[in-house]
């Protein structure tokens, strides 16, 4: 895929490979959902969930999994890599939630505008692959009616070191695939000024977890 118009889509194919892809898929049918997906579920689930949901960078649709099966009826699943797209419509059809997930290929903000808005709207682990942080924020909480809920890099000075060395060996090995730590007072100033309360924060070693519900 050639890069679109906000750059995040440069370097999918390189990182998010349908080897990678498999792999993940593999783990969580053996282990159940990662950490982030678990805390980003629980708070959800906690401010009393919904019945929509749009899953920005979902890739085998581990969090659209769990909230179909906790209550939500279906989910709208965008994703910039053909491989992960490919890879979760076969994990929704064999979970037999096929009928209950929409896909769509490509950078959520330019397919923004042809979408219509859910109850909840989450990202895990996606914004941090993202350079323009504001505009995808902005395209995200602009679809959501009630919920909010995304997991980001913790904006430390290890983090971001270990952040500046998968960068360097991105670059070394002639990858166009960067990763980013966002300044996070910055992110939450622009999630509070466009109508929406933070109602929990919980954190791993690493990651943060942060669900929101609108004023």
């Amino acid at each position: 895929m050639s890069c679109c118009g906000s750059g995040c889509c440069c370097g999918v194919n390189e990182m998010f490979t349908a080897k990678v892809a498999e792999g993940d898929l593999k783990k969580y049918r053996r282990r159940g959902p990662n950490k982030t997906t678990r805390l980003l579920r629980d708070g959800i689930l906690a401010v009393g969930g919904g019945e929509s949901l749009i899953d920005i960078g979902g890739g085998i649709g581990a969090l659209s999994s769990e909230l179909l099966a906790n209550g939500f009826r279906r989910s709208m699943l965008v994703d910039a890599s053909p491989a992960y797209q490919a890879v979760a419509r076969r994990a929704a059809a064999d979970r037999g939630l096929g009928e209950r997930m929409e896909f769509h290929e490509g950078d959520f903000v330019e397919h923004a505008l042809g979408l219509a808005p859910a109850d909840a709207v989450v990202m895990d682990r996606v914004v941090c692959c993202y350079p323009a942080y504001e505009s995808l924020l902005d395209a995200a909480l602009a679809h959501s009616r009630r919920v909010f809920a995304y997991a980001y890099p913790q904006d430390r000075w290890d983090v971001r070191l270990v952040v500046a060395g998968e960068n360097w060996f991105q670059a070394l090995t002639r990858r166009a695939f960067r990763a980013y730590v966002h300044p996070e007072p910055a992110m939450s100033a622009l999630i509070a000024s466009r109508g929406f309360r933070r109602v929990s924060r919980r954190k791993t070693f690493v990651w943060c977890a942060d669900v929101y519900v609108r004023n």
